[in-house]
């Protein structure tokens, strides 16, 4: 065999182990071609888009639905998946198509949404009046902004608020608008933390002791959410914490791990005793979660007791009558918001959807005259 023959043999070899034989013939590279991302938007503010994918030699597909090809892959056989976006934007989508032999081809579309959020109406209400008692202070949150002469914002990490929480809070998350305040936790980066949410007080401008405490609240919900809806003492900035007391009408820890719900939620006391001292008691829907409609969180406070309620019905009473917990028998103010991580709920992981948001239509206190 001459060099030239040699060389033509060699060739043949190479070609027949680099082919593939289908029906009796040698076909050469099977990679995916011609491919085309169409996605349908819904006109109804979902936020839902319907993709379907197509391309030449493609046996399935996996989509990437942010910006990074470090996520999750949703996978499908036929070129079709539907996700459906939480928040207005513009977002990047990926398609890598395979082959029968894995060879793979890649193309990306951009997606501009625009989402209405809608804020659910039904759930569960409690009156404006009572018998023997006078309203003494309600924000039922009219107009377009929160109330500066009843609520302060407060701003920044200040090293964890003491939980080793994970959010930035920021003004810009509070809106009121329709007659709600919503509060919105988001995944975004802000001076270094990768949440955002917000949380304000009434410090100093509204502050009570004794009375009927009416919030009417739709609770966010997922893996590290945090919503609160409580009380300090007032003089917190000459006794500090936990001498100051904390009433916590509501706090939800949420998620579906071993000691977390969506569906629980707690009211708790926090003092000194010579030491730090709690007592609490909590309570869980029949059915559904609090982030489905609104629930009213109460709180009945008077000399001797205090007692918690979730829309009418009493789960939780601790007597403050005590000299060891006289905190309770002094002015105190309220505070709302929604933590993102936490000593208590953990961080969010990959089942925690965002934005949360924790929509309250209003918080009425009342007192005997």
């Amino acid at each position: 065999m001459n060099i030239k023959s040699l060389l033509l043999f060699l060739v043949a070899l190479i070609c027949l182990s680099s082919c593939k034989k289908k029906g009796g013939a040698i076909t050469g590279s099977t990679k995916p071609t011609d491919l085309v991302i169409n996605a349908v938007v819904s006109e109804d503010g979902s936020g839902k888009v319907n993709f379907t994918t197509t391309a030449k030699n493609a046996m399935r597909y996996n989509y990437f639905f942010g910006t990074s090809m470090a996520e999750l892959p949703t996978e499908s056989a036929d070129g079709k998946a539907t996700v459906t976006y939480r928040e207005s934007g513009t977002y990047s989508v990926r398609v890598i198509a395979y082959s029968t032999n894995n060879e793979n081809a890649i193309a990306s579309k951009e997606v501009a949404i625009n989402v209405i959020f809608k804020i659910p109406t039904a759930g569960y209400s409690t009156p404006a009046t009572y018998a023997g008692m006078n309203l003494a202070w309600a924000d039922e949150f009219t107009g377009n902004a929160l109330n500066e002469t009843f609520w302060t914002h407060e701003i920044g990490n200040n090293n964890g608020w003491g939980n080793q929480e994970l959010e930035y809070y920021q003004p810009q998350n509070t809106t009121v608008e329709g007659g709600y305040l919503t509060i919105t936790a988001k995944k975004e980066s802000v001076t270094g933390f990768e949440y955002t949410s917000s949380r304000i007080k009434t410090q100093d401008k509204k502050v009570f002791k004794y009375g009927r405490i009416d919030i009417r609240a739709i609770v966010p919900q997922g893996q590290g959410i945090w919503p609160a809806l409580w009380m300090l003492g007032n003089n917190i900035t000459t006794v500090n914490w936990p001498k100051c007391g904390e009433v916590d009408i509501m706090e939800l820890v949420g998620g579906t791990a071993t000691g977390k719900s969506d569906s629980k939620v707690y009211g708790t006391n926090h003092w000194d005793a010579g030491g730090y001292a709690s007592y609490g008691g909590n309570y869980t829907l029949p059915s559904g979660k609090f982030s489905d409609e609104f629930h009213v969180f109460t709180l009945i406070w008077d000399q001797k007791f205090m007692t918690w309620y979730v829309d009418d019905k009493e789960f939780h009473k601790i007597d403050i009558s005590p000299s060891a917990l006289d905190e309770f028998q002094k002015d105190f103010f309220m505070l709302f918001n929604v933590a993102v991580g936490g000593q208590w709920p953990g961080s969010p992981d990959a089942t925690t959807v965002f934005p949360q948001r924790m929509i309250v239509d209003y918080v009425r206190v009342f007192q005997k005259p």
